[in-house]
């Protein structure tokens, strides 16, 4: 018996739709997960070269937790590329006003830096609140807390004994 690696196209992707709850979630631990998702590395025909993942939808980003002292000391950094426009904004104003900016930043920082992450980018749909205008594509409620226990290799590297 041979063996082969088997290649997948990009027209033979199937894909899901996922929604997130992010209510008292971790905005680090959150943006990892929907990467994981976005990205499709929980598929077992994921392959760096081609964009395999599915759409993720998340509900109530309002909802989000920064632990410690991040949310006056963490800033997000925006520049028009005029001498003197630099703004920053803490995270306690970001979460007030734009908590959907604050998931999609996270996340996209996660992702692939070049076209490719450009494109799995565009798969991910962040609410405020809990309603959003998916339902037709019937997504799948997932919690990310047992996501992130398949997400963690080192029981099989041989780390946490």
């Amino acid at each position: 018996m041979k063996n082969c690696t088997t290649y997948i196209k990009p027209k033979q992707v199937k894909r899901k739709w996922y929604i997130v709850d992010a209510t008292d979630m971790r905005l680090g631990r959150l943006a990892s997960a929907v990467a994981y998702l976005l990205i499709g590395k929980h598929k077992p025909e994921w392959q760096p070269n081609i964009d395999v993942g599915d759409h993720v939808i998340v509900v109530n980003a309002e909802k989000v937790v920064l632990t410690g002292e991040k949310l006056v000391q963490k800033f997000h950094y925006r520049h028009s590329g005029y001498p003197g426009n630099l703004w920053a904004y803490n995270y306690k104003w970001m979460l007030q006003n734009r908590p959907e900016q604050a998931i999609i930043l996270a996340v996209e920082r996660m992702l692939p830096k070049n076209r490719l992450g450009r494109k799995m980018i565009k798969k991910l749909r962040v609410y405020r609140g809990p309603v959003h205008p998916h339902q037709a594509q019937q997504p799948i409620p997932i919690d990310i807390r047992k996501l992130e226990k398949t997400m963690r290799v080192n029981d099989a590297v041989g780390g946490d004994k």
